[in-house]
């Protein structure tokens, strides 16, 4: 039978309390490889950008007086004192009546102010007809406008996505220190397990957790280490763990929780080291037979064998854990607000999740829909629902048109956001 069952909160407190919430380790990567990966300390600039001031646009560098009361029936006359290139320093200097031609990402040359439009203008010969008044400071760039010298460009536990790397790049970093990636090793129990791609026979059905909870230990920043199928053999179980703690920083398994002959892992997760079992139950629905231990400084997740809830508690309890140790933020579900189509009933005692599917109805109501699965085992509840709705321990049901909670698993879909 199950230790006492513990509710979500006093599990959620156990947790925090046996594990570090420092990252496991810094280290430095090239920038061509940072995608993804997560700050392990403030960034600095350590010079301007740009570092010089620079045109943004083709034209000619003035002398913003030199134009003033410029017209198109009346243009002011420049001569042309040479030309700045991109890429390299002028040495043509802007003199009172003069005018240097430039392009877009020249620095500008000593003595201008202003860049007039190559499109406001008309060469004739070495003579500039300019005919639309510059201001001070148009058309270009101040050095440091973008970043400054000294500014923080970006903050520790900042995750490095395409623009973050952009900014490193144009601050001149060519190498970045970040978080080590958590390594966690996922595996799965059960008999009738067979890796997808194998045959399969009667009796069987494909190993799907594996692969879901690797995929949700990578969306969370983790590394995920396949550690295979294992039969409900108690010593294997035993050394497959042993070899997993030992690879691996944090452990995720399916599968062999619950309360039957065949149901060994609370016992195996004992065996392997103090404190053991610290969890074993949580008054939950689905997920109830949920069981963590604490073997010396890491932590093992053993979840329901159930795809759905497997999935479900992987979201509610790991995924935390492995965006705490990778140096990120845990994430909050998004939320958003729907009408319940249906009356939902909590299981009695326990905190309840049911899964729901967006929708919007002719009024431009969102609601939500109970996606139907009939048993928590169905792999496709997650893959179909948008998210799902909690019913408190202590709450008797949702009627049908009640105002809920939906929150988000995945990004909302445009069928239901305008």
């Amino acid at each position: 039978m199950f230790r006492k069952l513990v509710t979500l909160d006093e599990a959620r407190k156990i947790i925090r309390q046996r594990f570090s919430p420092e990252p496991l380790a810094i280290e430095e990567i090239p920038l061509s490889r940072a995608l993804s990966r997560v700050v392990s300390q403030d960034i600095v600039a350590t010079l301007d950008i740009p570092p010089f001031d620079r045109s943004t646009v083709d034209g000619y560098a003035v002398k913003a007086e030199d134009t003033f009361g410029a017209q198109e029936n009346k243009p002011v006359r420049l001569k042309i004192n040479g030309k700045a290139n991109v890429g390299e320093m002028p040495k043509a200097v802007v003199k009172p009546g003069t005018a240097v031609e430039t392009v877009t990402g020249a620095p500008i040359p000593q003595g201008a102010n202003a860049v007039v439009m190559l499109e406001d203008t008309e060469l004739e010969g070495d003579e500039l007809h300019v005919y639309s008044a510059a201001l001070s400071g148009e058309n270009i760039m101040k050095a440091g406008s973008d970043i400054r010298r000294g500014e923080t460009l970006l903050r520790r536990g900042s995750v490095l996505g395409s623009g973050e790397i952009g900014t490193l790049a144009a601050a001149g970093l060519l190498k970045i220190r970040v978080n080590a990636i958590p390594r966690v090793a996922v595996l799965s129990t059960g008999a009738e397990l067979v890796k997808p791609g194998r045959r399969l026979s009667a009796g069987k059905v494909y190993d799907t957790n594996a692969y879901s909870l690797g995929a949700a230990v990578a969306e969370s920043g983790g590394k995920p280490i396949y550690a295979g199928v294992l039969p409900d053999v108690a010593t294997q179980i035993q050394d497959a763990l042993t070899k997993a703690l030992r690879s691996a920083d944090l452990v995720v398994t399916s599968g062999g929780v619950s309360v039957g002959p065949k149901d060994l892992m609370p016992q195996v997760l004992d065996s392997l080291g103090k404190p053991g079992v610290i969890i074993h139950g949580i008054a939950i629905k689905p997920g109830k037979p949920v069981t963590v231990a604490s073997i010396g400084e890491k932590m093992v997740f053993s979840l329901p064998g159930h795809p759905a809830s497997a999935l479900l508690i992987f979201h509610l309890l790991v995924q935390p854990v492995i965006q705490t140790k990778a140096g990120r933020k845990p994430d909050l579900p998004l939320q958003l607000k729907a009408l319940a189509t249906m009356k939902m009933f909590p299981a009695k005692g326990r905190r309840t999740f049911i899964m729901v599917r967006l929708e919007m109805d002719a009024a431009k109501r969102l609601l939500a829909e109970p996606v139907p699965t009939g048993l928590s085992g169905a792999v496709t509840t997650v893959a179909r629902a948008d998210g799902y709705v909690e019913i408190a321990e202590n709450q008797q049901f949702i009627d049908a048109g009640e105002e809920v909670t939906v929150n988000l698993l995945k990004a909302p879909r445009p069928s239901y956001i305008e």
